[in-house]
């Protein structure tokens, strides 16, 4: 059976507050070690206060491990699922420790993001490996699954939920609607450092190429023609540091101006609908929008999508027969980051 070198899988993910009372100790554990003025964790809290202090990124992780559980389930996969964040309960150090606790020797994790980046990748294997540290030496081996972006699994529940998308928009308003993908935006100087040394993705390194590649393997595969952006999100830095752009609602006005009527934004950054997707998205872009007089709408993330929970099942048999990557793309898809992969920058 592919599976038989685990004996658990485990989902990392961010973690976010479940109440008005987590909000700032978990911006606190997001931002330790940075020096954020206490002012600017208050300036962020106020997005998850519009939601009564609960990120949906928690019940997310939720649907999408009962959604896993049954596919494993129907196929026989016998691997237990667990669940560790990040940044918030319950933190990856003490899923740790209780995997340890319950025997378990070897495991497959799953991270929540799709691409390469230090944020969305590096940082993953470097959190795992802490808390593997701090629970010594009856941790678990643990291996993470590769980026996934090109993956038939990421991309068709991006195609099918762009076209809901636009069946919402007024007939009329269909036929020339512009596609802006929406990713996170990152320091430039990290992008560039984004993917293993040795391999060339071009300029903005290989974040900026698989976006773009994933962009195209979705519109290709709409059956109909729509011209698109790719458009960033979320930006937290100073603003004398460079980050990835243009800003979403700065494209949306450039393109008012320019007599475009119509926008589906699809948030191809996100494996979910979480906090950045609900409010820089849904409140802060959908405003803006609404502010220039153009028809907008925004499309589902994958979500718990039956394709792209397969996929998790897929590429842990992927990784169980270290197998070739299978993905839609040519760019370099690896097992493991070797040392100096997805720097900061």
């Amino acid at each position: 059976m592919p599976y038989e070198p685990y004996d658990a899988f485990l989902l990392v993910s961010f973690g976010g507050p479940e109440a008005e009372d987590d909000v700032i100790p978990f911006l606190e554990n997001v931002t330790r070690g940075r020096n954020i003025p206490r002012e600017r964790l208050a300036e962020v809290g106020q997005h998850y206060y519009l939601y009564g202090g609960v990120s949906p990124i928690n019940e997310q992780c939720r649907e999408l491990i009962a959604a896993l559980q049954a596919d494993f389930a129907g196929a026989g996969v016998e691997l237990p699922i667990y669940w560790g964040n990040r940044f918030w309960n319950p933190m990856l150090s003490d899923t740790v420790a209780r995997m340890a606790a319950d025997g378990v020797r070897r495991v497959v994790a799953m991270a929540t993001s799709a691409y390469s980046n230090y944020s969305s990748h590096r940082a993953y294997l470097d959190d795992i490996a802490a808390a593997r540290e701090a629970v010594g030496p009856e941790a678990p081996d643990i291996e993470l699954i590769r980026p996934f972006f090109d993956h038939p699994g990421f991309v068709e529940p991006l195609v099918e939920h762009t076209l809901d998308a636009l069946d919402r928009l007024p007939r009329d308003q269909r036929g020339g609607a512009r596609l802006l993908f929406s990713a996170h935006s990152i320091p430039t100087a990290m992008a560039e450092a984004s993917g293993a040394p040795g391999n060339d993705h071009g300029p903005g390194g290989a974040y900026v190429a698989q976006l773009g590649e994933v962009a195209r393997l979705v519109s290709e595969r709409l059956g109909e023609e729509h011209p698109y952006d790719l458009v960033y999100q979320s930006r937290s830095g100073p603003p004398s540091q460079p980050w990835l752009e243009p800003d979403v609602n700065d494209r949306l006005a450039e393109l008012a101006e320019q007599g475009t009527t119509a926008v589906v934004v699809v948030p191809y950054g996100f494996v979910s609908d979480h906090m950045e997707v609900k409010y820089d998205l849904d409140n802060e872009a959908s405003e803006t929008a609404r502010e220039l007089g153009l028809h907008y709408v925004r499309a589902l993330s994958p979500g718990t999508h039956p394709r792209f929970v397969t996929m998790a099942r897929e590429l842990v048999a992927e990784r169980a027969a270290w197998a070739e990557p299978f993905g839609l793309t040519s760019l370099p898809a690896c097992h493991d980051c070797p040392e100096g992969c997805c720097r900061q920058g």
